[in-house]
């Protein structure tokens, strides 16, 4: 990984911690990185207080310094309950659900 694609990677988290912090614990399915663009693309696991566990895109455009939602499906408790073995992007002690506002 070259310096500008993990600068990219930081000024993400700057943007995206902030945000998706209220459903944490939050998992990092896949990224890509859009050099030409110098963007990058990923996609989380969550538990959303309204629809249930979601696999949301996101894309981070680092020119602009902007995080777009891109999109979202809802997947099976099994799914979610695989991903969950993997370490997460962002921890939590205890899961603050019915408080995250839903956004």
């Amino acid at each position: 990984m070259d310096t500008k694609e993990q600068n990219l990677r930081t000024k993400r988290d700057a943007k995206a911690i902030p945000h998706l912090e209220q459903y944490a614990p939050v998992w990092i399915l896949d990224e890509k990185y859009i050099k030409d663009d110098e963007a990058l693309q990923f996609n989380v696991v969550f538990q959303h207080p309204q629809y249930g566990w979601v696999n949301r895109r996101y894309r981070y455009d680092g020119f602009n310094d902007v995080l777009y939602h891109k999109g979202q499906l809802t997947i099976s408790e099994e799914v979610a309950i695989a991903i969950q073995e993997k370490e997460p992007y962002i921890t939590a002690t205890v899961a603050n659900i019915p408080n995250a506002y839903g956004g």
